[in-house]
């Protein structure tokens, strides 16, 4: 018996509904902070922009830097790569692939306080030189630091990307090339690198974002006026010398920059098709030469350290601190109290965002009407939407949100809604990238059961869909918790003793060279992300543990 349509689309009205109320919120909380820096030009137009010295400086800097970290993230990440594809039976292979995730999670500031830790005056690196009679230090300030704090953070990333490329090769490639004696470079330029390039040019893209967008490396290792980038000069504009009209003018050059560099992506193949790396083991034959062994073992092991060693430096120098003192304070207290309330409530808001766009999303590609203009249309603008963060960024949007709020008093007072907000909005397409897959499974599965029983839709939630959501929602929120943990580029623009965060107060114990303490914070936090980690998948962790 074929049920009436107005019932089908009845129970399909609310997911609709849910759908554009999110797309509405986005689009008003984004297209208030643009039309704020719209209205807050002064007139002047676009060529006095492109033609002050100043901002064109911090223009080719911001481009600069981010071509130099991705070239050197991506071109090393190639190296290790195919080392680590190439010896599939090297101790711990495994586990290094799986430490490459570390710091794709890692709030920013707790690399860069573990970088310093290796690479700073008082690090190790300069302690090593000394001890060899070397007493010019290495500085990791200025473009040095920032390069190396790019290359920590997307080195992993690059790195798994290209590993599951050549993970894809199939295994009858390199019999055939065992068999016709292909030396380790006619391997790399029949097999390898086209299988990498299929993978080179999105992953690039992606990190070159990353980069051109990096604010708390930047605001760390920046070192002066030569070594500033758009985001960074953005929060300098506010928060030192108060000039909104220069802050309106950098959050506009920031905007068109991430539109050009988003519309560049598009033209390249996907950095994500491949999927994750799984470190599962490809038979090879042009690795087992003792030579080739011996030069792959030195990378891996370079690799490995260059991850390891600042991770392993704020677990030390964490320990070392007083860290039940730490606790004890009342600014600590206040602190961690703020960044837990404004990280639930962003991640909150994250996942039932997520559901909404998913939920809507997955009816407008069901068939029914899907193939019409309007429905994919809708289904386009939702998933623009998620990912919307990536073409305003964090800075662009607390820029416009300042100057919203400036004519009403006390920003402070707003501060916290304006954060929660931005940290959602940056959330939203990790959360979204959690549910999806999961939402679409479960509702290929269900849905003619559903429809057949005739379930309103809060007896399906109930009944049908959060049994089985519920994992994968705590996984969405719990992430999307570590990564409003992290953040300090909305609240360092809005920052005060009105609205401290963890983040924030571990910049301000660096800046007043407390090193110990922002050790001790740092490692505080990073706990908090783990924690948050480890109880958003804990039954991903013992399935993979059973499989070792």
């Amino acid at each position: 018996m074929v049920r009436p349509l107005h019932q089908s689309w009845s129970r399909r009205l609310p997911a609709l509904a849910g759908g554009l109320v999110v797309l509405g919120l986005i689009a008003a909380f984004v297209g208030t902070a643009l039309v704020s820096l719209v209205a807050g030009q002064d007139g002047a137009g676009v060529l006095s922009v492109i033609a002050d010295p100043v901002n064109l400086a911090l223009l080719r800097f911001t481009l600069w830097q981010a071509f130099l970290s991705t070239l050197l993230s991506v071109g090393c990440a190639v190296f290790v790569a195919i080392a680590l594809a190439r010896q599939p039976s090297f101790p711990g292979r495994r586990w290094l692939i799986r430490l490459m995730a570390v710091p794709m999670g890692l709030p920013a500031l707790i690399g860069a306080l573990g970088l310093l830790g290796i690479f700073g005056r008082q690090g190790l690196v300069n302690q090593g030189l000394a001890f060899l009679g070397l007493s010019a230090p290495v500085s990791i300030y200025g473009l040095t630091g920032i390069l190396i704090a790019h290359v920590f953070f997307n080195l992993p990333l690059a790195t798994r990307l290209l590993i599951s490329a050549l993970e894809r090769v199939p295994a009858e490639q390199w019999r055939m090339a065992a068999s016709l004696g292909f030396s380790p470079l006619s391997s790399f330029r029949f097999i390898e690198w086209p299988a990498l390039m299929r993978v080179i040019p999105g992953a690039a893209g992606l990190v070159f974002m990353l980069c051109a967008t990096s604010f708390t490396l930047v605001l760390v290792f920046g070192g002066g006026p030569a070594a500033t980038t758009l985001e960074v000069a953005i929060y300098q504009a506010l928060r030192f010398s108060f000039d909104p009209a220069r802050a309106v003018t950098l959050a506009s050059m920031q905007l068109v920059l991430t539109g050009i560099v988003l519309m560049a992506l598009a033209l390249l193949p996907g950095a994500e098709d491949s999927g994750p790396a799984t470190g599962r083991r490809v038979p090879r034959f042009d690795g087992r030469h003792p030579a080739m062994r011996a030069i792959d073992g030195i990378l891996i092991l370079m690799a490995a350290l260059f991850l390891i060693l600042p991770l392993a430096q704020v677990v030390v120098a964490g320990l070392t601190s007083d860290l039940l003192a730490l606790m004890a304070k009342p600014a600590f207290q206040t602190a961690a109290l703020t960044s837990l309330t404004v990280a639930l409530c962003a991640g909150i808001i994250a996942t039932l965002s997520a559901y909404g766009i998913v939920a809507a999303r997955s009816l407008t590609a069901s068939g029914k009407g899907g193939g019409s203009f309007g429905p994919r249309l809708f289904s386009a603008s939702l998933a623009g939407a998620s990912s919307l963060v990536l073409l305003v960024p964090t800075t662009v949007l607390a820029t416009g949100w300042f100057l919203v709020l400036r004519p009403y008093g006390d920003i402070q007072r707003y501060a916290p809604f304006v954060v929660i907000g931005i940290n959602a909005l940056m959330a939203l397409p990790f959360a979204t990238r959690v549910l999806e897959p999961a939402y679409r499974d479960h509702r290929l599965q269900t849905a003619r059961l559903s429809e057949s029983l005739g379930l309103s839709v809060w007896q399906r939630m109930r009944l049908v869909d959060w049994p089985v959501l519920r994992r994968p929602f705590l996984a969405a929120l719990t992430f999307a918790m570590a990564l409003s943990l992290g953040d300090l580029g909305a609240v360092a623009l809005f920052g005060s003793e009105n609205i401290s965060t963890l983040p924030t107060l571990i910049h301000a114990t660096m800046g007043s060279y407390r090193s110990r303490d922002a050790d001790g914070l740092a490692l505080l936090l990073g706990a908090l992300c783990l924690l948050l980690a480890l109880f958003g998948a804990p039954a991903a962790t013992r399935k993979e543990t059973r499989h070792e």
